[in-house]
């Protein structure tokens, strides 16, 4: 069983995919803190307040906080951008597979080698 686990683990998408999440997590809390402390002071000079996650409004006694929301949403699409860059950036560096569909084995040039013997005699 353990060498089982062992064998899971050391396959390379498992592998791949652990250090994708780690990465991940680590790029999330830079990308925080640069909407946090770059694009929210720039955003809030032309909202008029300070702090742009303090902007709400209330209904019916409900706070809508839409400014924690406008956070996520630029955290979302900084987060969605880059990896759209990474993944073009992987994808030109990485050759495309090419599909082994031109290939023919020996054994099927040989039967339509007498395929076209046996059309030709008739």
């Amino acid at each position: 069983m353990i060498k089982e686990f062992r064998d899971f683990i050391m396959r390379g998408n498992v592998l791949d995919l652990a250090v994708g999440v780690i990465i991940g997590g680590a790029f999330t809390s830079v990308v925080t803190s640069l909407t946090k402390n770059l694009i929210n002071p720039i955003i809030s000079m032309f909202a008029g307040k300070t702090d742009l996650s303090g902007m709400y409004f209330t209904l019916f006694n409900a706070k809508f906080k839409y400014g924690n929301f406008l956070n996520d949403v630029i955290n979302f699409l900084i987060v969605a951008f880059v990896v759209f860059l990474i993944v073009k950036a992987v994808n030109r560096i990485m050759p495309a597979k090419k599909s082994d569909v031109s290939t023919v084995s020996k054994e099927e040039l040989l039967l339509t080698q007498i395929r076209d013997l046996l059309q030709n005699s008739k």
